[in-house]
């Protein structure tokens, strides 16, 4: 039988166990403010704390405030507290932080709790959101020991209280929700809403936040995208917490429990999303721009786009860059099985040895095994044996077994196409297709690629011929034209049967006859129509008679801006696209306006709006009427190269210029005949499905509306009935005054 213990003995024991317990909570206050001082590893600092660094993505933004994509490490976005749905937060209190209004950052009744039901086998977090906030923002090394994860986890204490002392609950749930990780580049909420439901934060319904608050148990495991099922079920048990926590009614629980998930994934890659070429070609221009203009944070270092949280504020307009991807797919689908179609039972690389082999040196392939220090033969053998691949097709990329020299074969005829659209009023890009598929070929073709351009040049010289007293009117006869002066004589041909007789000025543009532009080019000599290219926005158009039928090159970026003077009463503006950039807290780091240039009068400008309308109701650019139905006041151009390398269709309304440019990345490959390989088969077809989403759309304001004479009048006789009228007139008077 124990003896039982007297009461001084009690009282003894007593005391040494208060003794240990008051001496083991001195030695834990000891040890935390140690911590707290850094003596064990130094913590974040207050401005740390107020201003975590996090890779945060910055966002280019459409002119309705819509974005295009983003620059990121990690696709980042941050939001306020006003702009998450109370559906987001109220599945994140009840699922991780039941008391998180309540606690001080630390849930200490919870952590007992928590302890309680890990000694009995029921594992369970006990971090608070405010805990794992501070995780989030300074996030601990891998593979630590036992000493120094309990150390760290002391250390998330002691920032987690810091958090609580000097933010709201609002601010410390707001920061939580724009620091999670949601799988698949998604990183916040706001990235979250727009990856996995194509939305916004504030925007989130009950079912579509129940899914990723779920996902914060476990990522892969609860994934929406790989594990649908898995994560209903998570969903399901989100709302379930939450009507324990009396943040949801039985009976919404009831309603919304059987829904699927309704997912709308849009991948965050570079690549992906719209626009990609121009993001691509922006993105360069930010960086020149801070460099030139040294721009750079406070602390005198530079920029990262992908990691500051800039606002990127550019002109595109969401809709058109849509329509503008949608009509390229659509018809560029249908000219490439007209393409290889032409070749059918010929060689298409026949005597063309020259252009593969430069394919061959030009491809990444090519390069990566010369850095492998891979001598020529050895390379020969490797493209010349077979190997896994996954090649570009307009029915989706295929994945194939091909000698890499096919693939450059068959990527030398595969047509290439670039658009881009303009407001001539104001230079603003409203749309911007570098190419056909920015995962396979990287080049931008608006901006960074040139081109020979054709018979889209051919409007320069008969603006100066208008400039200088001819009227649309004027009769020429279409006979050849041989120029001297320039060096050896020239004498350009037709393309095509010419029209029979003399033909009006008019006509001429209409139907692209080279005859009559060359007698132009002879009247008002070269020189003036290379002025008149250059103050229109064109660089490098020499000063040679060649010059009146688009021998020059030229980016579709350039010759849009060109034509945008014609439409804008005579005025040039360069293209714009980028209007400002802001640091993450708003700061405007840059801004810029467009800066408009009278180059031609008023009057000159509108009788060539007219003379290019002529080209769309009679002439190459007709079949917009009678073949896509595009019944408005439209201006245009064909353009068509020598052996059909190039094709060009530039269209002119009061609100929108558009240039549009097909071809082959080698001029060596090309269709046979011009009735194919014509801008007016493989450029125009792609601006008709275009301008027909885009008037359809009524929110977008484009009208049917003609342009506006001058205000002065037109002294120029545009009218050709009229014109004939006071031909006869004058001819009448001479004869009666004996000239």
């Amino acid at each position: 039988m124990n003896k039982s213990l007297s009461a001084q003995e009690t009282k003894r024991y007593s005391l040494i166990i208060w003794k240990l317990l008051i001496g083991g909570i001195a030695l834990f206050a000891i040890f935390i403010s140690m911590i707290g001082l850094g003596l064990f590893g130094a913590l974040p600092s207050f401005r740390d704390i107020e201003h975590p660094k996090s890779n945060q993505a910055s966002e280019i933004i459409a002119e309705d405030g819509r974005p295009l994509g983003t620059y990121f490490v990690q696709n980042r976005s941050n939001v306020t507290y006003k702009d998450i749905s109370e559906n987001v937060i109220n599945g994140l209190i009840a699922t991780e932080d039941t008391r998180f209004k309540e606690h001080s950052g630390i849930d200490f009744k919870r952590t007992f709790s928590i302890i309680g039901y890990n000694l009995i086998g029921k594992k369970q977090g006990a971090s608070t959101i405010t805990q794992q906030l501070a995780k989030n923002l300074f996030p601990r090394e891998s593979n630590l020991n036992f000493f120094s994860l309990v150390l760290t986890k002391f250390k998330e204490w002691i920032v987690a209280v810091k958090l609580e002392r000097n933010y709201t609950k609002e601010e410390i749930i707001t920061m939580y929700l724009n620091t999670v990780d949601f799988g698949n580049q998604a990183y916040g909420i706001k990235s979250a809403a727009r990856v996995y439901f194509n939305t916004t934060p504030d925007k989130l319904t009950l079912t579509q936040a129940a899914t990723l608050v779920g996902m914060q148990k476990g990522i892969t495991m609860y994934s929406p995208t790989r594990h649908p099922e898995r994560s209903r079920d998570r969903r399901n048990t989100v709302m379930a917490m939450m009507v324990k926590s009396e943040l949801l009614t039985q009976q919404q629980f009831d309603e919304e429990k059987d829904k699927p998930l309704n997912l709308h994934f849009n991948a965050a890659t570079v690549n992906d999303g719209i626009a990609p070429y121009f993001r691509s070609v922006l993105k360069n221009d930010i960086k020149t721009i801070f460099q030139e203009q040294s721009i750079t944070k406070p602390d005198g270092t530079p920029y990262d786009l992908d990691r500051d949280g800039l606002k990127i504020y550019t002109t595109l307009n969401y809709n058109m860059q849509v329509y503008a991807e949608e009509a390229q797919k659509e018809y560029m689908k249908v000219l490439q099985a007209q393409f290889i179609a032409s070749w059918k039972g010929r060689n298409p690389f026949k005597d063309k040895a020259l252009q593969i082999e430069q394919g061959i040196k030009r491809s990444d392939r090519y390069k990566s095994l010369k850095l492998e220090g891979k001598s020529d033969e050895e390379i020969t053998s490797d493209f010349n044996t077979k190997t896994e691949m996954t090649i570009f097709t307009w029915k989706g990329n295929i994945d194939t077994v091909m000698k890499p020299i096919d693939s450059v074969r068959y990527y030398k005829m595969l047509l290439r196409n670039a658009m881009m659209t303009m407001d001539p009023t104001n230079g603003h890009v409203k749309a911007w297709v570098g190419g056909i598929n920015y995962e396979h070929f990287k080049y931008d073709q608006v901006k960074m690629g040139t081109r020979q351009v054709g018979s889209t040049a051919k409007p320069f010289t008969y603006a100066v011929a208008i400039e200088n007293g001819y009227s649309p009117c004027y009769t020429v006869p279409n006979v050849p034209v041989t120029i001297d002066g320039y060096g050896e004589p020239w004498t350009p041909r037709n393309s095509g049967k010419p029209l029979p007789g003399s033909i009006t000025l008019q006509k001429a543009l209409a139907y692209s006859q080279n005859f009559v532009t060359a007698y132009l080019m002879k009247q008002v000599g070269p020189v003036a129509v290379s002025t008149l290219a250059t103050k229109m926005g064109i660089p490098n158009v020499p000063a040679f008679p060649s010059i009146c039928l688009g021998t020059f090159d030229s980016s579709v970026y350039n010759m849009v801006g060109a034509y945008g003077a014609f439409a804008n009463k005579g005025t040039y503006t360069k293209p714009i696209y980028l209007l400002r950039i802001e640091d993450k807290n708003g700061v405007v780091l840059f801004s810029q306006k467009e800066i408009p240039k009278p180059i031609m009068s008023e009057e000159v400008a509108y009788v060539m709006t007219r003379m290019l309308k002529g080209v769309v109701t009679n002439g190459t650019g007709s079949r917009l009427n009678y073949k896509y139905k595009v019944n408005a006041p439209i201006g245009a151009k064909t353009g068509t190269t020598q052996n059909n390398s190039d094709g060009w269709f530039m269209a002119i309304t009061p609100q929108l210029v558009t240039g549009i440019w097909t071809g082959c990345e080698d001029r060596a490959f090309h269709f046979i005949s011009t009735s194919q390989g014509e801008g007016a088969n493989t450029a125009l077809p792609i601006f008709a499905g275009f301008i027909k989403r885009v008037y359809a759309n009524p929110a977008l304001k484009i009208s049917h509306a003609d342009f506006e004479a001058p205000k002065s009048g037109v002294s120029i006789t545009f009218d050709c009935n009229q014109y004939q009228q006071q031909e006869e007139g004058t001819t009448e008077l001479d004869e009666k005054l004996g000239f």
